[in-house]
């Protein structure tokens, strides 16, 4: 399928709406003048714009249109087989000094840097479109809400980012006429798709990204991983609010009390499941609500953190998405949605391994390559990265302060990984510091989706390493600071849905009931005394965990709660060797949090 797109001539009144602020103008010549498409397109985000532009995108093969009786207005997209998912080897973080960049990224020096890539895009886009988009990440009313602009030549762009953000007139009202005022620049070409002239480049310092090579959402969806998570980061440190890599969740009990809690979790441990948990049947009359899947801004008001999610849709992976493990994201994506790399069935649906619980399969499809597929193929029918892209307003349970400037009230946050031994089920840190040693510390087992050996446990602090745009010594020391401007900060918890027992069988049953760990979880917010106090934090006693109507024998949840010594003396050689892996960046706290952790092993 072709992924460049040709120039279009839209209809009178559509492509032409130039925002009047003086500084995009310019911005948006200079790069005209050295990428010479065949036209400017610039975005409204209106629904008649919308209509021509699927379209269109359909007439350059860039979409093909599913059967509306089966997933109504909904459409798919396969990219290039050289490019299916995030690179991480060629993202790079372009600050003055290596320093900055800290020990976990990729440094590339800014001016040579831009001069690299005013080379590749230098004459770029004849005969293509320039697209711009103008979006915001947040809220409309929100004080963190930021504006950037993203011009790209791929149609598939254009159409995600208006799924993805708020996008159009809205971006250029915030930004108003002021040329001094905040926006992220970014620029995205497809150019010819080659791996080895691919790169994704961020310059802090001038709130601006630069990516090129590829067509994949994560690496192109400029404001996604690129604004809200690696500028995003920097702009917080230096301005004083949190970007993160969470979840934020909402759970009220059936007498109306509300908490919300946000969880940071690395790739392959559920976030999108827990942020659209459903609780099983035990818990009638309580509600779980989303205000996001991926992304926290979190500001600080009255000694409290406040969070918005500064998305619009959801960018999730497909394969084994189905009613039974998520039903909300099922029916969050069975409309107006973006399907990218699945199969394509004989009556105009979509399919993947894994969407049908039962295990059927249809007997033909054309795979995510565009080839012939039966169940006796050898190759996956879905790229095991295939992705949907659908609006935050189709999910059943999404929160009703979703669209709340000023953030919802956060009283826990978690941190997890997949570990199938050594960490318990869930336990609570001592305090602040001690939860941001936690974090520091997350590690999660490496899963057949990542490339590597698969079992092996990767240090991944915060989930933040492939996104924190700055030095991770900086990023933890920002964490500190924070903590010491909350009155009321909120508790931290570390969970762990993927302990094993004999066998290699998972221990705990996961999906709807978390819901009994997140119960606990609230309890310990509105101060109840069910804990017991170990080396590593505060633990639940066998009757504070509610696991009524569960087929889980007391050995089980012996096994689940259980802080073996031997493992945790292996468990804290390995944080020093991670701390000390990058370098002497790590704050005295820190390093004091670990000796104090083995001092209590030791007593």
């Amino acid at each position: 399928m072709k992924n460049l797109a040709p120039a279009i001539s839209p209809p009178s009144g559509i492509g032409d709406n130039k925002p009047a602020n003086q500084a995009v103008l310019d911005w948006v010549h200079e790069v005209e003048l050295l990428t010479k498409p065949e036209n400017v397109f610039w975005c409204d985000g209106s629904d008649r714009e919308h209509q021509y532009l699927l379209q269109e995108a359909v007439r350059q093969n860039v979409l093909i249109k599913l059967n509306d009786q089966k997933a109504p207005r909904s459409y798919l997209h396969r990219s290039n087989p050289n490019d299916v998912a995030r690179v991480e080897q060629f993202t790079f973080i372009c600050t003055p000094s290596k320093e900055e960049a800290g020990p976990t990224n990729n440094w590339s020096e800014p001016a040579e840097t831009y001069s690299k890539l005013h080379g590749l895009l230098k004459g770029a886009m004849p005969g293509r479109t320039l697209f711009v988009v103008p979006y915001i990440m947040g809220p409309s009313d929100s004080p963190l809400t930021k504006v950037g602009f993203e011009i790209t030549d791929s149609i598939y762009v254009v159409l995600s980012m208006r799924i993805m953000t708020r996008m159009g007139a809205i971006a250029v009202k915030r930004l108003g006429h002021d040329p001094a005022a905040e926006w992220n620049r970014g620029v995205h070409s497809l150019l010819d798709v080659d791996p080895a002239r691919r790169f994704i480049c961020h310059f802090p310092q001038d709130n601006t990204i630069i990516s090129v090579g590829s067509g994949y959402g994560g690496n192109v969806l400029l404001s996604k991983k690129c604004l809200a998570l690696r500028i995003g980061s920097y702009l917080a440190r230096k301005q004083g609010w949190m970007a993160e890599h969470m979840l934020i969740l909402g759970v009220e009990s059936p007498e109306g009390k509300k908490h919300y809690v946000a969880a940071a979790f690395p790739s392959a441990c559920g976030k999108t499941n827990f942020a659209m948990l459903i609780p099983p049947k035990h818990f009638a009359g309580w509600k779980v609500t989303t205000v996001g899947d991926d992304i926290a801004w979190m500001q600080l008001r009255d000694g409290r953190l406040f969070a918005v999610n500064p998305e619009n849709g959801y960018f999730g992976v497909v394969p084994g998405t189905n009613y039974k493990s998520n039903p909300n994201a099922m029916k969050s994506i069975a409309h107006d949605s973006l399907y990218t790399n699945v199969a394509l069935t004989d009556d105009g649906d979509v399919w993947w391994e894994g969407k049908d619980p039962d295990g059927s399969e249809p007997k033909h499809a054309i795979d995510w390559r565009g080839n012939d597929w039966t169940p006796d193929s050898k190759e996956k029918a879905a790229h095991p990265n295939s992705r949907f892209t659908a609006p935050v307003r189709n999910n059943p349970v999404l929160d009703p302060d979703f669209e709340k400037g000023e953030g919802v009230p956060i009283s826990a946050i978690i941190f997890g990984g997949r570990r199938s031994n050594t960490m318990p089920l869930v336990f609570q840190s001592f305090d602040w510091e001690h939860g941001v040693y936690l974090g520091a510390t997350m590690a999660s087992e490496t899963t057949a989706a990542a490339t590597g050996a698969v079992g092996q446990v990767r240090r991944d602090p915060m989930a933040m390493l492939p996104f924190c745009g700055y030095n991770i010594g900086d990023y933890f020391r920002h964490w500190l600071a924070v903590g010491k401007r909350l009155t009321n900060p909120p508790l931290i918890f570390n969970v762990n849905w993927f302990r094993k027992g004999e066998g290699g069988k998972f221990l705990w049953p996961g999906f709807g009931d978390n819901m009994r760990v997140l119960k606990w979880i609230i309890d310990r917010c509105e101060g109840s005394n069910g804990a017991l106090k170990s080396p590593v934090g505060w633990l639940p006693g066998l009757h504070d965990l509610d696991l009524a109507e569960l087929d889980l024998d007391h050995k089980s949840v012996d096994e689940l709660l259980e802080i073996d010594h031997e493992d945790w003396k292996k468990e804290l050689a390995e944080h020093k060797k991670f701390f000390d892996s990058l370098g002497g960046v790590v704050p005295q706290e820190l390093t004091k949090q670990r000796e104090q952790l083995a001092a209590r092993f030791a007593e």
